[in-house]
C-alpha cells in the first residue's frame, strides 16, 4: 500500500507518543527520588545543627551511599559518628573526605578531635598542627571545645591558639595590611594651594581589617560621591584600589608603599582619539592629622605628568 503524508504524520505522531509514555515514569521516579534525597538532606541538616548524633547519623550514612561523590556529607558524617562515640569509623569518614576534596583545616580539625577523645594527644596535637598551618581559624571552637580539654593543658596548646587567632582575621596582623592605615577617620578635604574646600570623607576600616573603605562626598550641587576598597594583595604582594562612583565610573589602581608614600598607577586606559591615559595617584602622610592625595596622568608613557588634583585631607576635630 502506497504510504500516505496523512499516514507518515499519524505513524510518527504514534512514535514520539510512545517515546513520551516510556520516559515520563522514568522522570517521574528520578524526580521522586530527588525529592527524596532532598528531604532527607533537609532533614540531615536540621539534626546536625541541633547535634542529634544519633538522629542524623543514619541520615548521613544514607546521604553518602546515595551520593557519594563530594565531601560535604563525608565531614558532617564524621562528625556525627564521632559524635556517637564511633571514632574509628569518624576517622574512615574523615579520610573518605580528604580523598573528595574536602579542605585540609576542615578534616584535620576533625580528626584531632576524634584523636583526642581516645587520648592519643600526640596524633591529635599532630592533627590539629596541621590544620591550623592549613587556615583553621576557628580560635573560638579550640577553647570551647570539650574533646580538646585534655589539649589545652598542654605547653603547645597556646602557640596553636595564636596561630588559629591569627587565621581568623589574618589583615589585622600582616604588616603590609597595615601600611594605609594613616588614611583612617572622618576628613575635610581642601585644594592644597588655595585651601578651597572640596569634599568631605569617611575612611574606615571593613572586612576584618583587610579593605581600607573610602566614602566620598563632594561639596557644592555636583552630587558626585564615591566609594574606594583599598585592600593589600598577599599573591601579588601589592596594595590594589578600586574606586567606583555614582556616574558609572571605576577605576583600578595598584602600587605599594615607597618611602613612607602609598604610590598607586593604572594600567593604560584607552581615550578617545586613540590616546592612551595612565593615572598616578599618591597619598602622603603628613602626620596624625593630615593626608595630601596627588592625582597625575600621562598620555606619552610616563615622559611626562599632568597634575588633575592636588587635595589635602584635615582630620575632624
Amino acid at each position: 500500500m502506497r504510504e500516505t503524508p496523512t499516514g507518515r504524520w499519524l505513524a510518527y505522531v504514534a512514535c514520539a507518543y510512545a517515546a513520551c509514555v516510556a520516559i515520563a515514569p522514568a522522570a517521574a521516579v528520578k524526580s521522586g527520588a530527588d525529592a527524596h534525597t532532598a528531604d532527607a538532606a533537609a532533614a540531615a541538616d536540621a539534626a546536625y545543627r541541633i547535634k542529634d548524633w544519633a538522629r542524623a547519623t543514619p541520615l548521613y550514612e544514607r546521604l553518602v551511599h546515595e551520593q557519594p561523590d563530594g565531601y560535604t556529607n563525608w565531614l558532617r558524617l564524621g562528625a556525627c559518628l564521632h559524635g556517637i562515640g564511633q571514632n574509628a569509623k569518624a576517622l574512615e569518614a574523615y579520610e573518605t573526605a580528604r580523598t573528595q576534596g574536602a579542605p585540609a583545616s576542615a578534616v584535620d580539625y576533625g580528626v584531632a578531635i576524634a584523636l583526642a577523645s581516645v587520648g592519643d594527644t600526640d596524633q591529635a596535637f599532630a592533627a590539629l598542627t596541621e590544620a591550623v598551618k592549613q587556615g583553621h581559624g576557628r580560635p573560638d571552637l579550640l577553647l570551647s571545645d570539650p574533646d580538646l580539654r585534655s589539649l589545652r593543658m598542654d605547653v603547645r596548646f597556646a602557640a596553636l591558639l595564636k596561630q588559629a587567632q591569627q587565621n581568623q582575621a589574618p589583615c589585622e596582623s600582616r604588616p603590609e595590611s597595615r601600611q594605609f592605615d594613616f588614611w583612617v577617620g572622618d576628613w575635610n578635604v581642601v585644594t592644597t594651594r588655595e585651601l578651597t574646600p572640596v569634599g568631605r570623607s569617611h575612611i574606615e576600616r571593613a572586612l576584618g581589617a583587610c579593605v581600607i573603605w573610602e566614602n566620598w562626598t563632594s561639596l557644592g550641587e555636583s552630587a558626585y560621591s564615591g566609594k574606594s576598597y583599598n585592600v593589600y594583595n598577599p599573591d601579588q604582594k601589592r596594595w590594589e584600589q578600586f574606586w567606583v562612583d555614582n556616574q558609572g565610573g571605576m577605576i583600578h589602581f595598584h602600587g605599594g608603599l615607597t618611602e613612607g608614600v602609598m604610590d598607586l598607577y593604572t594600567d593604560g586606559i584607552p581615550q578617545a582619539g586613540g590616546k592612551v591615559l595612565q593615572r598616578r595617584l599618591r597619598f602622603y602622610n603628613l602626620g596624625a592629622d593630615r593626608v595630601r592625595q596627588f592625582s597625575e596622568g600621562s598620555t606619552d608613557d610616563g615622559k611626562t605628568w599632568t597634575v588633575e588634583y592636588d587635595f589635602t585631607y584635615n582630620r575632624e576635630k
